[in-house]
């Protein structure tokens, strides 16, 4: 009998379930669709990782400790994981965020760089960001393959003689311990210990607690071809970015995809199963006039590529890593609100701890700390 089962196969999941296949934890993995699949959200090509998180120094420290892993999974896996092109903030100078950020990150010597628009200018020439006052650079930030990455680490897993299992979990027991999950065609795993890292799916695997309290939202994202010869746009010479005004982040070109471009606001519900992933035509022409606003060179760019995603948000944005209030032998990992993934390593390094010591999660990251209410405060 497996001693524990980690439902969903993600960033969370295999995360958790390596640290707990370290500490020497019999564990199976579970996923619908497979790891990092197209429903998934952690199923696009890549995603940011920065430490500028405003006064929450909680996520600046979950991300600086992360890198560190991310780092040793490329060199086990030996294929490109970590771009380091670093992460550039636009803001205005009294936006009370960025302010928050470049204090916390510099009390804390994360490595950060203010630059003025003079030098904004010089190491990004291609980059029209004049209108902004604030330019907040991190160096040694920058961009994860996600797919690449998850998939790494869950065969990874396998190798080491982790069951990695196909099917979309069902819960009958509604209290007390969990002795056992259903998968389809009445297939039936036992286990000491569960783990719920499912993301999108958390509310209607767990609806009784998790209804409301996680709320996926569509999100899109458009990837633009870049100019014929042009190499100004790849990793080497443009950071990943984020642009407060406007409410969009972009990830150079990596690996001939071209740029991209994504809406950083709440979109509307949408169904992990059954969504339809057309991107609406006004959200691609919102990422167009933005890309065409900051890059002029890539005026009428070609769109060669979307995705729609999803946030599974908590009421603020915080993450939610706890001991399910309803069972005895269940843990709940999950609520990446958009900016999860990075913190992969330490999620699943702290989750297997409180699987293994039964120990207490951090306040912010927990049942008790999440409502039904959105205002989301963590960016």
């Amino acid at each position: 009998m497996p001693q524990v089962v980690v439902v969903g196969a993600g960033v969370f999941g295999t995360w958790t379930a390596h640290h707990l296949r370290a500490a020497g934890r019999d564990v199976t993995l579970v996923d619908a669709y497979g790891p990092a699949n197209p429903r998934a959200s952690s199923g696009d090509q890549s995603r940011i990782l920065r430490c500028g998180y405003g006064a929450d120094e909680i996520y600046s420290d979950f991300a600086r400790r992360s890198v560190e892993q991310w780092k040793a999974l490329q060199h086990r896996a030996g294929v490109p994981i970590f771009h380091p092109c670093g992460v550039l903030l636009l803001a205005d100078a009294a936006d009370p965020y960025a302010i928050a950020t470049r204090q916390t990150l510099e009390r804390g010597h994360y490595g950060v760089q203010m630059l003025e628009p003079a030098q904004v200018r010089a190491r990004y020439p291609h980059l029209d960001a004049a209108d902004m006052s604030m330019a907040l650079l991190e160096p040694h930030c920058g961009v994860l393959m996600a797919r690449r990455a998850v998939r790494a680490l869950a065969s990874e897993l396998v190798r080491s003689g982790v069951p990695l299992l196909r099917g979309k979990a069902l819960v009958s027991t509604t209290s007390g311990v969990l002795r056992s999950i259903a998968l389809a065609r009445g297939v039936e795993i036992s286990a000491d210990a569960f783990v719920f890292a499912c993301g999108p799916w958390l509310p209607s695997v767990l609806p009784s607690s998790l209804a409301g309290r996680i709320r996926p939202t569509r999100q899109t994202v458009v990837y633009f071809g870049t100019p014929a010869g042009d190499d100004r746009f790849g990793h080497m010479h443009t950071p990943a970015w984020i642009d407060r005004p406007a409410g969009i982040y972009g990830i150079p070109e990596l690996e001939d995809a071209g740029l991209k471009v994504g809406i950083d606001e709440h979109g509307p519900p949408i169904d992990p199963d059954t969504e339809d992933r057309t991107p609406a035509p006004e959200a691609i022409a919102r990422a167009r006039a933005w890309v065409e606003r900051r890059f002029p060179a890539m005026k009428g760019a070609p769109v060669i590529g979307t995705r729609i995603c999803q946030y599974e948000n908590t009421s603020n944005g915080d993450l939610l890593i706890d001991r399910h209030p309803d069972y005895d032998n269940v843990w709940v990992v999950g609520g990446g609100s958009g900016h999860g993934f990075k913190h992969g390593p330490v999620v699943g390094e702290l989750a297997a701890h409180l699987v293994l010591t039964g120990a207490q999660t951090h306040p912010r990251l927990s049942f008790e700390s999440k409502t039904t209410q959105a205002a989301r405060t963590v960016y």
